[in-house]
């Protein structure tokens, strides 16, 4: 992959339409701070030499008042500060109001994954957006508080528990897998407010496509269950749904994963306390335990562990993503 020659020093390369704005007031704010800085310590260093005290000199009185360098030193920040809020806050307005005609996508935040659902029912863990078209993001967090940030783009927004966000954007490039002669990689998207022990891990991708290939892509994503079978659909779901941030597949069992190991446990018993109950009881690990698990995960909660699993709705979870689920997790060894 060739080397983006839109690029800075402080910097992704500029990839919507807001980014050039964002970019000249942060260059404009940095070299005039860099200026002003240069000079001020110029001018000290010119008066300590200048004045530093020396023997047989006798001190120059201080000087009361000059009416020309207060206004000078008064009007002329004012100025620069004016324009900074000017030029930072009509900017700001137009990248909270989006277009009527924006195509919406829902994202949903939580410990420690992102979750895209689109307009036809469409569901990812990475982010599928038309280039050249205003898409609208309406986030909100499941849990804790998150935030929505593509640096890319310049957008960052806070997904808060229990209310909508949104911010917007209009992508300027396409991107490729970086195989391409001239394709840009997709852009990363990070949860920029601490959320817990796996922050640095809630990362996504951003993928811009011509609106075509976005519309195919779009119909694949919708009906990615079709076709193959159903182990294959559920392992499929099992990732795209973040399932692997908090089950391992492979035995483990220790504390980086916030719930048990899937492996090799299906019409096995396992110690659960039901919900109200101060006692633990054995279950086993079935139809009628997944779907239950999924739905209503703090119904039954694995002894030693802690009821931290989110409630996967139908719109979060389609019933037939549960029974592709539950085809996988019987063929796990």
């Amino acid at each position: 992959m060739l080397a983006d020659a839109s690029s800075s020093m402080f910097f992704p390369p500029e990839r919507s339409t807001f980014a050039g704005d964002v970019d000249r007031l942060f260059d404009f704010i940095y070299y005039l701070s860099a200026f002003f800085f240069v000079a001020i310590v110029a001018v000290m260093v010119y008066f300590v030499l200048r004045y530093h005290r020396r023997k047989g000199h006798v001190e120059t009185p201080s000087a009361s008042h000059n009416e020309v360098l207060e206004i000078t030193w008064s009007v002329i920040p004012s100025i620069l500060v004016g324009f900074i809020f000017f030029y930072g806050f009509t900017k700001y307005l137009d990248m909270r109001e989006a277009p009527e005609n924006a195509y919406e996508i829902q994202v949903i935040a939580k410990q420690w994954s992102w979750q895209f659902i689109y307009p036809n029912g469409a569901d990812s863990d990475e982010l599928h957006i038309p280039v050249g078209q205003p898409v609208r993001f309406v986030l909100q967090s499941s849990d804790v508080l998150h935030s929505f940030y593509v640096p890319a783009f310049r957008i960052k927004m806070d997904c808060v528990p229990q209310r909508y966000t949104s911010t917007w954007v209009i992508a300027n490039e396409t991107t490729g897998e970086g195989i391409e002669k001239d394709a840009h990689e997709p852009y990363d998207l990070f949860c920029a407010e601490y959320c817990g022990k796996d922050h640095s891990r809630m990362l996504a991708k951003v993928y811009v496509h011509e609106q075509s290939d976005f519309d195919l892509w779009l119909e694949g994503a919708a009906n990615y269950l079709e076709g193959i079978p159903p182990e294959e659909g559920g392992e499929k779901a099992f990732k795209k749904k973040g399932c692997t941030q908090c089950h391992s597949v492979e035995g483990d069992n220790s504390a980086k994963y916030a719930g048990p190991a899937l492996n090799g446990q299906w019409g096995t018993e396992r110690n659960v306390i039901p919900r109200g109950a101060s006692s633990p009881e054995a279950v086993v690990m079935d139809e009628n335990y997944i779907r239950e698990s999924v739905r209503e995960p703090n119904a039954k909660v694995v002894v030693g562990r802690k009821p931290v699993m989110p409630v996967f709705t139908p719109q979060l979870l389609k019933d037939n993503e549960i029974n592709a689920i539950i085809a996988y997790l019987k063929s796990l060894k």
